[in-house]
């Protein structure tokens, strides 16, 4: 890194404004094109651009210079593209099965059968809970059969189960 540099992180640590711009306007440029290359979508790179900014500015004290300034930025704006797609990932898997619960129920209701409060709580539970419950309750295996069945210790399998029934307790409470 270069001594100037340094020196101006550390002014803008300092709290100078000014440096602290000129920093951001040296790096932009570099961080824009990376995360161009990262999500090839323009729209997308820029909004991380402007969130590593932001993040940039608020974590900037803990910079120490063991790295480049840029390298840390890229840093940062990696981070956040990785949270970012694993958010995106946990809403589509919610909105697919928010999506599932709702044609299950009307599959149910369009055959005059009846949807119940139990039927809800147990769309709601994570799949490997949910299996976990029927499995034990509406079928009766032991824990030993489930975790054979399951490719899991009889241990996990009776934690599933717990964790599975204490959350339908509280959903139908």
């Amino acid at each position: 890194m270069r001594k100037e540099e340094l020196k101006n992180i550390k002014l803008a640590q300092q709290g100078d404004a000014n440096v602290l711009a000129e920093l951001i306007h040296d790096h932009y440029g570099f961080l824009y094109k990376y995360l161009v290359k990262v999500t090839m979508d323009p729209v997308t790179a820029e909004d991380l651009a402007q969130d590593t900014i932001v993040r940039c500015m608020e974590k900037l004290y803990q910079f120490d210079g063991s790295s480049s300034f840029s390298s840390w930025l890229i840093t940062i704006g990696t981070r956040i593209y990785i949270d970012q797609m694993r958010r995106k990932k946990r809403e589509k898997n919610w909105l697919f099965r928010e999506q599932g619960i709702r044609r299950i129920k009307w599959q149910f209701e369009s055959r005059n059968e009846e949807w119940s409060q139990v039927l809800e709580s147990l769309a709601k539970l994570s799949a490997e809970h949910r299996v976990a419950v029927l499995l034990k309750h509406y079928y009766g295996y032991t824990y030993e059969e489930m975790g054979e069945m399951l490719f899991i210790p009889s241990g996990t399998a009776k934690s599933r189960v717990a964790n599975a029934v204490r959350q339908l307790r509280k959903e139908m409470s």
